[in-house]
């Protein structure tokens, strides 16, 4: 089947819509997924730019949102017509799968991260060639195959196309700290970094109960949406030290936890320093950069911890409709943060969010697509 895909060809190389990509066959396990939009999430500019190892070409894009169109013979709980977010793939057979941990699954950068579907076959051919994928997933397509563990069932009165970015970024952020971090209520939780992870893990702190809410960032407009989302208190970052801001607002004794969506060394390094006795730091960003831990210094006397979060440590088909519940109540109104761009707009987009420009870019695949 030929289907239409924003390819990169080679490293660092922009997005280019192809017509002449085809699709693998269904297998037992699979459904085909009619696209109706994607989110674009700075995980897929990683790999574009070449800061994962990963073959090219390459199609990107692992925030989908969808219509399935068939299901193999061997699929439970889908069928034609039912409206799908597309998430990560995790085995299901190995132990940590099997506890209920996917984000840990042993197989998890085979599946996700190899460019070919589990098996070990190629997901799209351009020309005989292999084109490598993404998250087995590959939602830059206009119709895409995905193992039924790939898909979250979402409500049909929802429009799809604001989505999409629950299957990586919103679940990330959000689940750092619902699954992650699990704040008690009254405690104080900082984020550095106000883009759709960040906000997701402020709006996240917010529900769960989180005496202060601090944004860290130095763009103003973001930092008044997440006043407008929640947070309690603001840092800008431009004009306040990071660590004397949280400690001024905390008295004196600095955040329980902070999660921090940047990457960037020296605010990782700062946000280890606002720590409270005994507080959490999660650094979530995909990055290549490195941070300088002096274990005594910084860690062992305040007895402070720095964990490694992989997705938000959730369940996708768990925490999708968890999510999609609090929008429904107005207590995660993540689609503030979105804006629509065509699909031949995926290169702008991509620079729109590389930028800050937009928080999060969503390509509209089916223009006729109408909720």
């Amino acid at each position: 089947m030929k289907i239409k895909a924003a390819v990169v060809a080679e490293k660092g190389a922009n997005f280019e819509i192809k017509d002449d990509i085809e699709l693998a066959e269904m297998q037992a396990d699979d459904i085909q997924v009619h696209m109706v939009a994607s989110g674009i999430c700075h995980s897929d500019e990683a790999l574009r730019k070449g800061d994962a190892v990963i073959d090219y070409p390459i199609i990107l894009g692992h925030e989908g949102a969808g219509i399935v169109e068939k299901v193999g013979p061997e699929v439970k709980n889908f069928k034609p017509g039912d409206h799908v977010v597309l998430s990560f793939y995790g085995c299901g057979n190995c132990i940590n799968c099997l506890k209920g941990e996917p984000t840990k699954c042993l197989n998890y950068a085979a599946n996700n991260l190899s460019g070919v579907r589990p098996d070990g076959s190629a997901h799209f051919t351009a020309n005989g060639e292999k084109v490598a994928d993404m998250f087995d997933q590959s939602s830059f397509t206009t119709t895409t195959v995905v193992r039924e563990r790939n898909a979250v069932k979402v409500p049909k009165d929802l429009d799809l196309r604001k989505l999409g970015p629950l299957g990586c970024g919103y679940v990330t952020g959000s689940g750092t700290v619902f699954n992650t971090l699990k704040p008690e209520p009254g405690s104080t939780i900082a984020v550095t970094g106000t883009g759709a992870v960040g906000l997701a893990a402020m709006m996240a702190g917010k529900i769960s109960g989180c005496l202060k809410v601090i944004a860290i960032d130095r763009v103003p407009e973001r930092l008044a949406l997440a006043k407008e989302l929640g947070a309690t208190d603001t840092i800008n970052t431009n004009e306040q030290d990071l660590v004397e801001a949280v400690q001024a607002l905390t008295d004196g004794k600095g955040a329980d936890y902070i999660v921090d969506t940047t990457g960037v060394t020296a605010v990782e390094e700062a946000a280890i320093k606002a720590l409270a006795q005994g507080g959490v730091l999660a650094p979530i960003a995909v990055t290549a950069n490195h941070i300088d831990i002096n274990t005594w210094d910084d860690l062992c006397p305040a007895d402070k911890t720095i964990v490694g979060v992989n997705m938000g440590d959730s369940v996708p088909q768990i925490d999708i409709p968890r999510l999609i519940e609090f929008y429904r109540q107005g207590m995660f109104d993540f689609d503030k943060t979105e804006k629509f761009y065509q699909f031949d707009e995926i290169n702008q987009a991509n620079a729109d969010s590389v930028s800050g420009k937009t928080i999060k870019p969503v390509l509209i695949i089916d223009p006729d697509y109408e909720p």
